[in-house]
């Protein structure tokens, strides 16, 4: 159900599961977050997707939260959820998200955890939740941070399904493409011209500055421009910038 091609420099997952818009049970969430842990030191990048074209990721499985037989059964459901986002989060590379068809629940939570999100004209994002009696929790909390408080609220309070224009202008989504595949290539190859400590390090700051207010958020920028320098990447990188300029 979930396939890794770690072979290049773009490591890739997907989640393989077409006859049910591939819905995510107890098994396939432990499997992803395992293919998360698992992405080598190698690769630059991460591209997460859906088989079949007509679902990125539907939700959770809805069969299995229907027949969890205790609160604590749905917490220990809820937490893998939550353990997935994380090691999302946790992944020292840029991990992309690249999205058709339906986009729900757990999917658009798993989706909020990629740093970057890129949609094909077909995608539909929705948070359905209260629709089945539950409201929606762990990584929808980071749906303020891109979208605002006004917009989460109706995505949440009202179980609406938008399309991608609509998430484009609201910033749910980086980039919608007609070519999926092209725009997905175009960001792996910029993400591949850029440092890859300094994409490291820029993607554990950015962590950082969620959790922190801005004056720690700066001077956390301040230790990492300083630690970044103890490295070689800087004075190669910006010595070939010049050497091009000079050339050029």
């Amino acid at each position: 159900m979930i396939e890794t091609d770690f072979a290049g420099p773009i490591a890739r997952i997907t989640i393989r599961n077409e006859a049910k818009l591939n819905s995510l049970g107890s098994a396939a969430l432990e499997a992803l977050a395992e293919a998360f842990r698992a992405v080598p030191e190698a690769a630059r990048a991460v591209v997460l997707t859906g088989a079949g074209g007509r679902a990125f990721i539907g939700g959770a499985d809805i069969r299995e939260m229907a027949a969890l037989p205790s609160p604590e059964a749905a917490r220990a459901f809820i937490l893998r959820i939550h353990r997935l986002c994380r090691a999302i989060r946790d992944c020292p590379k840029p991990v992309i998200a690249r999205i058709e068809g339906y986009c729900l629940g757990a999917g658009l939570e798993i989706a909020a955890a990629c740093d970057l999100r890129i949609a094909a004209p077909s995608a539909r994002f929705g948070m359905p939740e209260v629709r089945i009696g539950m409201p929606s929790v762990v990584e929808a909390a980071l749906l303020p941070g891109l979208i605002g408080w006004g917009r989460t609220r109706r995505l949440l309070l009202l179980g609406e399904t938008i399309g991608a224009e609509e998430a484009e202008r609201w910033g749910l989504i980086e980039r919608l493409a007609e070519d999926l595949d092209a725009a997905v290539a175009e960001c792996c190859a910029l993400i591949m011209e850029a440092g890859p400590e300094a994409i490291r390090a820029q993607k554990r700051l950015i962590r950082a500055w969620e959790d922190l207010p801005v004056s720690a958020a700066i001077a956390a920028g301040i230790d990492a421009y300083e630690e970044a320098w103890r490295g070689e990447e800087p004075r190669r990188m910006t010595a070939a910038f010049l050497a091009r300029r000079r050339r050029g």
